[in-house]
Parts: structure tokens; C-alpha cells; sequence
């Protein structure tokens, strides 16, 4: 059977029904689950440690107000960082590089978003489309700018999250391959496009976690 490159970004099916969905709870299974106990073990406390910091980090811009949004945001955010990470494992399939699953998650987010704020602050909600101070030849230029940006930032969520994924595992593959391909030929290269694959490795970590807080 020939198979390409992106064979691993077609999610897996058994019996022709796509495993997308355990896939993404998969992850949630290895959390350890809390309990009412004042002293747990260390890995419930390095969770409960990484939980706090991620909340504090997403919640600091916002307002007392918005501090409801913590648990969705929180949520999604473990999510994205569990899903991404185990994906640099090896035989592993990584749902966020499928741009149905991201458009999924960054539409109603999106569309929550903007319903809330015209609910509540209508005024300054659409004083974002015109900055203060605009000529007035370009008032209208600057608004339709400013609504295509608002309308378009989902899809530049998911496809942003999707690109920077596909393209490093993409990367990985190929210099792996590279790398076993020259070991019988030529050792030395093949030595130095492992130290490679070892940089972009730990690039990819870096970059799976700073794309979940991103999104």
C-alpha cells in the first residue's frame, strides 16, 4: 500500500466510523480526578498547580464580569494543550490539524463572544469597528476593514492553529525519514539530521503549547 505524507493527518476509522471523537477524550482520561481530600498525591497537585497559573494567565485581562467565561476558557485550553502534545507522540493521530474540529471549537466561542458584547455594551462593542480620531474620507473604508477582520478572526483561529500543526508534523516526518534513510548510506549525516530532528522536536512542544493559548 502507498502511502504519503499526509496519511497521518486522516483520522483513523474502525469499521467506517471516525475514532476523531475518542481521539479528543482520550486525553481527558489521564488527568488524575479530584477528590475532597486536603493532601493528594503529586501529580494532583502539579494539576491543580497548572489549572491555577492557566486560569490566572487567560483571567487578568479581563474584568470581575468576564471571570465566568474562566471554566469554558480553561477547559478549552487543556484540551487543545492535552490533544496537542500527545500528538508529537508516535502512532498517535492529533484531532487539531483536521480545520473542521478548530472551526468547530472557534466559531460559537466566537459568535458567544460577540452576541455578549452587543448585549451588554452595544456602544462600545461597535466602537471597536471605527478608531477615534479617523478622517472622515476614510470612515467608511475603516469600517468595512474593521468588520471583514472581525468576521474572519474564527477562520484565522482554526486555520492558524491547523497550519502551524500540520506544518511542523510535516517537518518531523520528513527529516525522520531523511534520517533513516541515510543511516546505511551515509552515518554522519544521518547523525546530524537526527541532532535536527531532536531541535524541531522540542520546537514543536514549545509550539503546541503556546497554539493552545493562542487559540
Amino acid at each position: 500500500m502507498n502511502l504519503s505524507f499526509f496519511d497521518q493527518f486522516t483520522s483513523p476509522c474502525l469499521l467506517g466510523i471516525p475514532l476523531i471523537l475518542l481521539s479528543m477524550l482520550f486525553p481527558a482520561l489521564l488527568l488524575p480526578s479530584p477528590n475532597n481530600r486536603w493532601i493528594n498525591n503529586r501529580l494532583s497537585t502539579l494539576q491543580l498547580w497548572l489549572i491555577n497559573l492557566i486560569t490566572k494567565q487567560l483571567m487578568t485581562p479581563l474584568n470581575k464580569k468576564g471571570h465566568k467565561w474562566a471554566l469554558i476558557l480553561t477547559s478549552l485550553m487543556m484540551l487543545l494543550l492535552m490533544v496537542n502534545l500527545l500528538g508529537l507522540l508516535p502512532y498517535t493521530f492529533t484531532p487539531t490539524t483536521q480545520l473542521s474540529m478548530n472551526m468547530a471549537l472557534a466559531f460559537p466561542l466566537w459568535l458567544a463572544t460577540m452576541l455578549t458584547g452587543l448585549r451588554n455594551q452595544p456602544s462600545i462593542s461597535l466602537g471597536h469597528l471605527l478608531p477615534e480620531g479617523t478622517p472622515t474620507l476614510l470612515i467608511p473604508a475603516l469600517i468595512m476593514i474593521e468588520t471583514a477582520s472581525l468576521l474572519i478572526r474564527p477562520l484565522a483561529l482554526g486555520v492558524r492553529l491547523t497550519a502551524n500543526l500540520t506544518a511542523g508534523h510535516l517537518l518531523i516526518q520528513l527529516i525522520s525519514t531523511a534520517t533513516t534513510a541515510l543511516l546505511p548510506i551515509i552515518p554522519a549525516v544521518s547523525i546530524l539530521t537526527a541532532s535536527i530532528l531532536f531541535l524541531l522536536t522540542i520546537l514543536e512542544v514549545a509550539v503546541a503549547m503556546i497554539q493552545a493559548y493562542v487559540f
